[in-house]
């Protein structure tokens, strides 16, 4: 791990996946159940998320599926999600959709199996050098765990267009997170991140 991956880890990991796991419980919708979590690493952020909503049930995809793992994973070609329609209640995206190089592929997918609702974080790539801050972030968070790294960001007027043309609606967009501190928010906040519950 790099210098600068060994500083994100001590100094920012912790309270991004404790802000993240508060931020995604509260837009799983109550009547929710079933969870899909599709990139979903070693489950970190689902086992926060648990402690908050402990009456879920969390299941993980993933392409790369680690050797130690806080939910069960399963491994899948990053395209097709490998279950019959309305299988869960809700299909999860945290930071995934920008490392795939066609978004709306995985939502057009994740709208099929999802009963009730599609939770998504990602980020909108608008503003002064958002796409050049947003590059940095991903590259810092997870060159060091070999993750594809296409730096597919889309401004917030795409994903609008994205969720229309899939037939996915707002329910909640909040894209005021607090991920970071301050000073360091002032430069990685800048509603670069959002996280929605998109009902099907």
């Amino acid at each position: 791990m790099s210098t600068v991956g060994t500083l994100h880890q001590k100094l920012v990991y912790s309270r991004r996946t404790k802000v993240l796991a508060s931020e995604l419980a509260n837009a799983i919708p109550a009547n929710s159940l079933s969870i899909l979590d599709v990139g979903c690493g070693d489950g970190t952020i689902d086992s926060l998320i648990l402690q908050h909503r402990p009456g879920l049930s969390i299941t993980g995809l993933d392409v790369l599926v680690r050797p130690k793992t806080f939910i069960p994973v399963w491994k899948f070609d990053g395209t097709r999600l490998p279950y019959d329609d309305q299988s869960f209640d809700v299909v999860m995206f945290a930071d995934v959709l920008h490392h795939t190089t066609d978004p709306e592929c995985l939502l057009r997918e994740a709208k099929r199996v999802a009963k009730v609702a599609v939770v998504l974080k990602d980020h909108t790539r608008d503003g002064f050098l958002s796409n050049l801050t947003l590059r940095f972030m991903d590259w810092v968070g997870n060159a060091h765990h070999n993750v594809v790294l296409p730096y597919n960001y889309w401004p917030r007027s795409r994903w609008m267009l994205s969720f229309q043309s899939i037939g996915l609606n707002i329910q909640r967009w909040n894209e005021t997170l607090g991920l970071y501190p301050a000073p360091a928010s002032w430069v990685f906040e800048r509603r670069l991140h959002f996280v929605a519950c998109l009902t099907v």
